[in-house]
């Protein structure tokens, strides 16, 4: 799956995922390989990036959208930094 995480200012994160794990307005959710089309609004918290089953990247992020199509997800932030 491919994932890209983008601010007003650059591109955070590009490459190829095994899942990661946001946290919505309504409560933490996760995306894997093959999810359902999905747009959802993000809440300001923990965003991590599971690069494979062993290794992943935490992102503090303050809040934006997502959209999950065709296993590739964009997330799309107002803020973020690297934890």
């Amino acid at each position: 799956m491919d994932l890209e995480i983008l601010t007003p200012e650059k591109k955070l994160y590009s490459g190829e995922v095994y899942g990661v794990q946001l946290p919505g307005i309504a409560g933490s959710f996760e995306i894997l390989e093959n999810h359902a089309p999905l747009v959802s609004a993000l809440g300001a918290g923990k965003l991590k990036v599971l690069k494979d089953k062993n290794s992943s990247a935490i992102f503090q992020i303050q809040g934006g959208f997502i959209e999950v199509l065709n296993n590739k997800v964009s997330v799309l932030v107002e803020g973020a930094t690297e934890a």
